[in-house]
């Protein structure tokens, strides 16, 4: 059989390797938004499929039996033609998902709905900002002159750009011990990020709660309903069953 894996996580690869060394015909698509992306074992294409339509029409043309989107839970888009498309071409849709993360009684949480509500909560926490919710969307803070922002992401980002800030490209997985030092290094005093769950990434909440410093998260956007699950093996089972 033939598996599309929409991907690009760790999910995404942890799941394409169980499948290839069980046989699966497995083709990766990744959106080519980062410049050197950590590549899955098996077939591999980048970019688009032209919307809707243009992902129907290729999942026939490929005999594709099975998807699984296994896409960044802030990839809204294709998640949303991943479903219509499914649906059109008569194709079963999995999603594989990580669970979010979740406070504990010593975390100083500040939920948002999007990065322009956690722009607005800023100048009431803190001066001095670490912006990790990747390089798109960061015109959101472009206009908060008397904040200082730390802004981390893999590629270098586009503008517009807060005016005061600093940049580091740098990729996860991160440990807590330079989290740690980073955040004491350029005096942050709050943190942005979004709900993307996941250890890769969680060392820099862990951070934040040891220093006592607030937290900015922006919630994860709604997802079409479809059968889920938040682990790998489970997800290559699914489609071994379909």
């Amino acid at each position: 059989m033939t598996v599309l894996i929409l991907g690009g996580t760790a999910e995404a690869r942890d799941l394409a390797a169980q499948l290839h060394e069980r046989g699966v015909d497995v083709v990766s698509s990744l959106a080519g938004r980062v410049t050197r992306p950590r590549l899955p074992v098996g077939e591999v294409r980048v970019g688009g499929f032209g919307g809707v339509e243009g992902l129907t029409a290729w999942l026939r043309e490929n005999g594709v039996q099975a998807v699984v989107d296994a896409t960044h839970p802030f990839a809204e888009r294709i998640a949303a033609n991943a479903f219509h498309a499914t649906q059109a071409a008569g194709i079963p849709l999995l999603r594989l998902a990580r669970p979010g993360w979740q406070p504990t009684e010593d975390d100083r949480w500040h939920w948002a709905d999007d990065l322009e509500e956690a722009a607005a909560l800023l100048p009431g926490l803190g001066s001095r900002v670490f912006l990790t919710s990747g390089r798109q969307g960061l015109a959101a803070f472009a206009d908060l002159d008397p904040l200082w922002f730390l802004i981390r992401c893999v590629d270098p980002p586009g503008q517009p750009l807060p005016r005061r800030h600093e940049v580091v490209l740098d990729r996860g997985p991160y440990r807590l011990d330079g989290e740690r030092a980073l955040m004491t290094e350029h005096d942050i005093d709050v943190l942005v990020t979004k709900d993307s769950g996941g250890a890769m990434t969680a060392a820099k909440l862990t951070a934040a709660r040891e220093l006592g410093l607030p937290v900015v998260i922006v919630r994860r956007p709604p997802r079409p309903s479809a059968p889920e699950t938040a682990d790998a093996a489970a997800a290559a089972e699914w489609v071994l069953n379909q």
